[in-house]
């Protein structure tokens, strides 16, 4: 019979969408298959009372509160999930490490490249365990284009494509938020909401751009206040990045082009995330718009072949759901916080896991540099 798994104990501050997300995920917990880590949601924090009220559906919450340090400070809090917006990152996430807290980080990690460094910096110091948020990687198409391109088969890399886009900003009447703000979302805009998940994949098979070159695009200049006045939106709406990265297996210095593409504003898209990398030998490609297949170029007795795979339910951590069903984003929640939390416990081996503080920084440096490339209309480099 098997011993029983220990709990480990998480603190929520930030009560929104994505602490909702996490409490859903551990809800189904136990359609993972032999999971080193049993997950309880025992603290939530958040300024808004409402926001913490929906907690009390789950009957583990022991502390609710309004002030975040109270789960810093916790003993009997084993691990925390920041999830509040940018401007309040580096003061939370530097405060979590100098408590003793591991924790999983939204991304950006950090309102830019500056303070990214400073919470990183803090987690040295204080040696916790830290991950940055990005789960779209984990549908199983994304996984089986991540091991194909890593796996050398698709030969000398011509060129790779990676975005996010979706149309949550196409309606001009919206209301403004926070992401809309630089004072709290941060001058590199749509690249910190929705960058990291377009730089992952790439970022973990070693693809670190040499050169950036920005088009950024602020679409919609204003939006409703809460008073209905209009209120400047001066954050970037989209955002096309062209970058040179140095082939691995050449010799002479030779690059190939990859795009990152980000969008808030994308006419036709819910919410699609796609990679795809065209190699001398191969291909692949993956988009969410398709969720239940990825495509796989080859050459077939000199014929120029795509074919459509079905990886079926199959992603990082196996689950009671047969294969020949079919994956979503609840999914990758699971997946994500599988990863994470079986990293923390040293059990996730050589799998593809949750993105690292070294890729987020990396991440900035690209975003960083999109932002001077923009100011002078030249490449830069990132680094």
């Amino acid at each position: 019979m098997r011993a029983a798994v220990p709990p480990v104990r998480i603190g929520i501050i930030g009560a929104g969408l994505m602490g909702r997300e996490l409490a859903v995920a551990i809800g189904r917990w136990v359609a993972l298959v032999d999971h080193p880590v049993r997950p309880v949601v025992t603290g939530v924090a958040d300024p808004e009372p409402a926001a913490r009220g929906w907690f009390d559906r789950l009957g583990t919450v022991r502390i609710s509160t309004d002030d975040w340090r109270r789960l810093a400070d916790d003993p009997e809090i084993d691990l925390l999930y920041l999830a509040v917006p940018h401007d309040m990152h580096e003061q939370i996430y530097v405060g979590a490490a100098e408590a003793g807290k591991d924790f999983l980080g939204e991304k950006p990690f950090g309102i830019d490249h500056a303070a990214a460094e400073r919470i990183a910096e803090a987690v040295r110091r204080s040696g916790v365990f830290v991950r940055v948020s990005s789960e779209l990687p984990f549908f199983p198409g994304a996984l089986a284009a991540w091991n194909l391109a890593r796996s050398g088969q698709l030969g000398e890399i011509l060129e790779v494509r990676s975005g996010l886009s979706h149309s949550s900003d196409l309606n001009r009447a919206k209301p403004i938020n926070w992401k809309r703000r630089a004072a709290t979302c941060g001058r590199i805009g749509v690249m910190g909401d929705l960058g990291m998940h377009v730089a992952h994949l790439p970022l973990r098979l070693g693809w670190e751009p040499a050169s950036v070159y920005a088009m950024l695009d602020d679409v919609v200049t204003e939006r409703p206040g809460p008073d209905g006045v209009p209120v400047r939106c001066d954050t970037w709406d989209n955002a096309l990045l062209a970058l040179r990265v140095a082939e691995p297996t050449r010799r002479d210095g030779r690059t190939f082009p990859m795009l990152w593409e980000t969008k808030r504003i994308a006419p036709g898209q819910s919410n699609t995330w796609w990679f795809e990398a065209l190699g001398m030998d191969g291909g692949v490609r993956f988009s969410t718009r398709t969720p239940t297949t990825v495509e796989r170029f080859h050459v077939v007795d000199g014929e120029q072949v795509w074919e459509t795979l079905q990886p079926g339910h199959r992603s990082v951590w196996p689950t009671v759901t047969g294969a020949i069903f079919e994956f979503g984003f609840l999914d990758t929640i699971l997946q994500m916080w599988a990863t994470f939390l079986a990293d923390r416990a040293g059990a996730l081996g050589d799998r593809f896991g949750t993105a690292t503080i070294e890729e987020a920084l990396a991440a900035h440096r690209v975003f960083d540099a999109a932002l001077r490339s923009h100011e002078t209309a030249s490449a830069v480099s990132p680094r």
